[in-house]
């Protein structure tokens, strides 16, 4: 079953509709459905026997799709950075356009629905992959699976991690475009004899796509009873991230959300500020809960000055860790003598300093360092506002938190910010030992954008690929707790100065997806290389064949 060839001007037109669907199912719009129905467009507009034409269709859908899906971009730069990315971002979809065009060509995909379907998810999750990991590291932003947090499709990551749940949407999307085509065809052969034929194919594709997407509900994820805001005895508010699914006890955290005076560029103009703001929070926290914390969070550039060669902010750690009675896990940058800088969560503990430290082991390429600085410079002079690049961290995203009963300690995963996009990362803190997920972010320089909405859909479905409860802090919100199955108990706003406490199940057992590690993506990108080295083979044959 076959969707009819479309006609360049109708293909043209499917192109732009189809990225802004997808765009439309990630936060902040949320329609989670149009990620299948947008699937459904491409395919369709990707129906004609030419590369190059597909390639110009799927750079228009990508572009589409990426201008409007990282906006955030321009809030943050100007104008040109936004487009250079999304530009980069979306000629990954142009490549798998051309590619696609190769594929279908083989013997054995010809009208075999299921098989094209199968055949096209995986060179889409493939290609997905692909631009998960090159240019500088790669850019997963956009991946299907992240429209997926909260959804019956989402709870796949535990068995096959993003990479499972995109195989999914877009088999699925394929399936109902393969329904529609049906549906089409039966309404056209009505005056035949056999147009039944046709209802039942579009009824079976429809079917099968629905079993596709809800399947995971079988999947046996930890659920939470207990999950939710509890009212202390004295009044006050603790959120329960889960604690009923606990393996190796719990912890106690608090978290604050400090804010900033300026919302966008200039955000971090008064750095003095941002870390005043984060004490203040940590001193709220003193008031209700001190002695009864295991470690209060700070988010990344808590303090944008290093505690470590700045009494003054030495001081106020230690003096707001001994009001709260527990450590804080705090968001610095280093200097080191040799040249550039680190980004790190640096545990803090009154009179001790530093006890644990992670360095940020993937910086973002034109962000926090820029490659090809010289060249780029010709471009726009933002590559400058970069003063000194960021050096990439090598110790494990791991620091371990003392217990404040004196029972040893608890390994507390720490991903900074956009590192939650980079399955191997979060996967290695799991694979390290960690117990629960914590998320460090700045969101600060984004303002009122879909950028930290974005993350906290990735940051749910790292904690269902790794079956652990996470917290994300920001400066600025989004902040969460997340329980281990991927659902949200508390969420800040964006722009406000907020904390609050929660109580985390530590967990030990590791989920499939996490046993599976990089397998996974490389047998995806293995079958997609074969399938685009057997339809070029077909085509060939195919070409042979017309000439004879």
């Amino acid at each position: 079953m076959r969707l009819p060839e479309p006609s360049r001007l109708l293909s043209l037109f499917l192109a732009v509709p189809g990225g802004l669907l997808l765009w439309s199912a990630f936060p902040d719009a949320g329609a989670w459905p149009a990620a299948f129905v947008a699937v459904a467009v491409l395919y369709w507009a990707l129906g004609r026997d030419s590369a190059w034409w597909n390639f110009l269709i799927g750079l228009l859908f990508g572009l589409s799709f990426f201008l409007p899906h990282l906006w955030w971009a321009h809030e943050s730069t100007e104008t040109a950075p936004w487009i250079a990315m999304s530009t980069v971002e979306a000629l990954f979809l142009a490549v798998f356009g051309a590619l696609w065009t190769w594929v279908r060509r083989a013997r054995f995909l010809r009208r075999r629905g299921w098989r094209l379907a199968a055949a096209f998810a995986v060179l889409y999750v493939a290609v997905e992959q692909w631009r998960a990991e090159v240019p500088f590291g790669g850019f997963p932003w956009g991946r299907l699976a992240w429209t997926m947090a909260g959804t019956p499709t989402g709870r796949a990551a535990w068995l096959g991690g993003t990479v499972a749940v995109s195989l999914l949407v877009a088999f699925a999307g394929v399936l109902l475009a393969l329904s529609v085509a049906g549906a089409v065809r039966a309404v056209r052969n009505t005056q035949r004899s056999t147009p039944g034929r046709e209802v039942g194919r579009a009824a079976g594709a429809l079917a099968l796509g629905v079993a596709v997407a809800v399947a995971p509900l079988v999947l046996p994820l930890a659920m939470s009873a207990t999950a939710g805001a509890v009212e202390t005895p004295d009044g006050a508010e603790v959120y329960d991230a889960g604690s009923d699914l606990a393996q190796d006890g719990t912890l106690w955290a608090g978290a604050v959300q400090g804010n900033v005076g300026e919302p966008g560029l200039g955000a971090f103009a008064n750095r003095a500020e941002v870390l005043n703001n984060h004490l203040e929070g940590t001193y709220t926290l003193a008031e209700d809960f001190a002695g009864e914390l295991d470690v209060v969070l700070w988010p990344e550039n808590g303090s944008d000055l290093d505690p470590q060669t700045t009494p003054d902010v030495a001081r106020g750690l230690d003096d707001a860790a001994t009001a709260v009675g527990a450590p804080i896990l705090v968001g610095a940058q280093e200097f080191p003598e040799s040249g550039g800088r680190y980004n790190v969560s640096l545990l803090w503990q009154a009179g001790s300093g530093v006890i644990g430290r992670y360095a940020k082991q993937h910086p973002a390429p034109f962000g926090e360092y820029i490659p090809m600085r010289p060249f780029l410079r010709l471009l726009s002079d933002q590559v400058d506002r970069v003063t000194t690049d960021m050096i990439a961290g090598v110790n494990p995203p791991v620091v371990e938190v003392p217990s404040r009963l004196g029972q040893g300690g608890y390994r507390m995963g720490t991903i900074i910010c956009f590192e939650v996009a980079y399955d191997e990362i979060v996967r290695d803190a799991v694979l390290e030992g960690a117990q629960v997920l914590v998320i460090p972010t700045n969101n600060a320089s984004f303002g009122f954008t879909a950028e930290s909405t974005q993350q906290l859909a990735m940051s749910r479905m790292q904690a269902i690929t790794t079956g652990r409860a996470a917290v994300q802090i920001s400066t600025v919100g989004v902040s969460g707790v997340i329980t281990p199955d991927g659902t949200v108990v508390r969420r800040t706003g964006l722009f406000t100065a907020d904390e609050f406490v929660t109580h985390l199940p530590l967990r030990s057992s590791i989920t499939p997806a996490v046993a599976a590690g990089y397998w996974p993506g490389w047998v995806v990108g293995g079958l997609a290389v074969a399938l685009v080295v057997t339809g070029l083979i077909g085509g060939r044959k195919n070409r042979q064949a017309r000439n004879r």
